[in-house]
């Protein structure tokens, strides 16, 4: 058993995220835009924190930086819960703790963006895979979920006391 922060993510978690990733890359594309739809719906302001939304008129669905900007990070999110048991820590491909960290101090992000976008990615899961979804998977998500957003925090927390 792998164990962050006195939390342990126990081989059944690392089954059940593994297990509905493999089903959702397919549509990894679909999925990401679907979570930030649902990010924009719960927090309309939220929408403020990308520049390429910001003095934008095309409607959400429609905007061609979005997409893959929402696939990019539903994938990294997905692939980083998959392997946090396995590498024991969180891992993220194509940038790095350090990048994502400054970035999320740069624009703003705050907790409450953090609790938004958890909330929104569990549903999003949820309508994914309902034949799978249950307590258990709800839970192993939401701790991976947590894990990445504590290493981001580390990272943000360094820039804030670099600035």
């Amino acid at each position: 058993m792998a164990t962050y922060e006195g939390i342990v993510f126990t081989e059944e978690q690392e089954a059940l995220v593994v297990k509905s990733w493999n089903v959702m890359k397919k549509n990894a594309a679909e999925l990401g835009l679907k979570l930030f739809l649902k990010i924009f719906e719960i927090a309309p302001s939220a929408k403020k924190l990308f520049s390429f939304l910001r003095d934008s008129n095309v409607p959400l669905e429609q905007n061609t930086k979005l997409k893959p900007h929402a696939m990019s990070v539903f994938v990294m999110t997905c692939e980083s819960a998959a392997q946090l048991r396995k590498a024991g820590k969180v891992t993220v491909r194509e940038s790095s703790l350090k990048k994502l960290g400054a970035a999320h101090f740069k624009y703003g992000v705050v907790d409450e963006h953090f609790e938004v976008t958890k909330f929104a990615l569990l549903e999003t899961i949820k309508e994914a895979v309902p034949d799978m979804w249950s307590d258990e998977m709800k839970n192993a998500w939401g701790e991976a979920y947590d894990r990445l957003v504590a290493a981001i925090k580390i990272e943000m927390k360094a820039c804030s006391q670099a600035a």
